[in-house]
């Protein structure tokens, strides 16, 4: 009874209510600047290896929020797609987060099993954190602060949201749970 009524929660959740919103950086605004980069940041791998975003330099980057137990969970397999087709164009990073109907309960190591076992993920992956809230990551806050990223203040919906950085280190794009991974938008973004 507990998986019927989880199931269906988590589909009147896909289909009803969620922010489905795509956000970009207004072209040529350039009065509103980030105050932080996101270079500044250090942040632990799933396996506890600090990783430093400085050596993301000269690369996009979709940062992407995720779960296990979403319906939105089969996006990791586009993600490991695009992971592996334009890998020389965009690093991706994922994050294992927990805010949503709990749909990540998992260890980082039962989380680890879970991306290789299942969709044989290869892009980076971290430990689990809080995207929203009042214990949201730092690098959460950079992402959906204006004052701190210049422009967005649009915060995760739900999971499998994206955020698309440039080679630059500017926050380009928020792409919401149900734009695909391999979605015209994302894939028009990456090329430019």
């Amino acid at each position: 009874m507990k998986k019927i009524i989880f199931s269906f929660w988590s589909l009147l959740l896909l289909n009803t209510g969620c922010k489905q919103v795509i956000k970009l950086r207004p072209v040529g605004d350039t009065s509103k600047m980030a105050t932080t980069s996101i270079y500044d940041f250090k942040l632990k791998s799933l396996d506890g290896t600090i990783i430093d975003f400085s050596k993301y330099k000269g690369k996009k980057i979709l940062i992407v929020n995720t779960a296990s137990k979403c319906g939105y969970t089969p996006q990791y397999e586009d993600l490991e797609k695009l992971n592996k087709a334009y890998g020389d164009k965009v690093v991706l990073l994922g994050f294992p987060a927990n805010n949503f109907l709990h749909q990540e309960p998992g260890t980082n190591k039962e989380i680890e099993q879970f991306c290789t076992k299942n969709y044989g993920v290869s892009f980076q992956m971290f430990e689990k954190i809080s995207v929203v809230g009042s214990d949201q990551c730092e690098l959460y806050k950079w992402l959906t602060r204006k004052e701190l990223n210049g422009w967005n203040d649009q915060a995760p919906s739900w999971n499998f949201c994206k955020y698309l950085i440039s080679e630059k280190g500017e926050l380009l794009g928020y792409y919401p749970s149900a734009i695909k991974p391999l979605s015209k938008e994302i894939l028009d973004a990456i090329q430019k």
